[in-house]
């Protein structure tokens, strides 16, 4: 295990890009840890034999080099994750290309609507993120799942649409969005929903709103 991590990482630090890591950093990508500025394609590639791994996402996920992180998402065993790991890596999360990486993973959980309805009730603006965006990769992802599980998001949708912080609005945004359009029938509960939301009259909620509005009335 430790010869597999340290050539993984041998290899992304090999590949390093400053050109990558400025365009990350203008797209919002600002980071505490390593960051190598390493392609997602790249990063899919390199892992594509580790599938499943959870031991080696777990000891990628603690290099503190974020693209390593990145990989422990694409392979993490969702079935083994358990409750503490994954409060452990949404707290770590510093960034929106982190948050989402866990929230496609979280999603995919026994666990996924409890934590995606606590953490969208958390302060830190990662953590939060990360509870919106699962609600968005449950909707895309998670086919088997009745309808009464999104109608519940919806009014937390609504409870968060005043929150004025960039990474979060954009994901209460795609929540809506993505719950919207999943079926005929939620396309029309999340109508009703950003047209509540549009009614909160202020910044964040009626771009959250009006954004929703447009597509999911098209």
């Amino acid at each position: 295990m430790h010869e597999t991590v340290q050539a993984l990482l041998a290899e992304l630090r090999g590949r390093r890009s400053e050109r990558n890591i400025a365009g990350m950093r203008r797209f919002g990508i600002n980071t505490r840890y390593e960051q190598l500025g390493v392609s997602m394609g790249e990063l899919r590639r390199m892992v594509r034999p580790h599938r499943r791994d959870h031991a080696l996402a777990l000891a990628l996920w603690e290099s503190g080099v974020m693209e390593a992180m990145l990989m422990a998402t694409f392979i993490a065993d969702p079935q083994q994750l358990t409750a503490a790991q994954m409060e452990r890596w949404v707290r770590a999360c510093d960034s929106w290309n982190l948050t989402d990486g866990v929230a496609f993973l979280f999603d995919r959980t026994a666990a996924a609507e409890k934590k995606a309805l606590a953490w969208s009730a958390r302060r830190t603006e990662f953590v939060k993120r990360t509870g919106f965006a699962m609600m968005a990769g449950m909707a895309v992802h998670r086919k088997e799942l009745p309808d009464a599980v999104f109608i519940r998001f919806l009014p937390v949708i609504r409870r968060e649409a005043t929150d004025e912080r960039n990474f979060v609005r954009k994901a209460v945004n795609w929540a809506l969005r993505q719950i919207g359009k999943r079926n005929p029938r939620l396309r029309r509960a999340a109508v009703a929903e950003a047209r509540r939301i549009l009614k909160l009259d202020t910044p964040a909620a009626r771009w959250i709103a009006r954004d929703a509005l447009r597509e999911l009335e098209k």
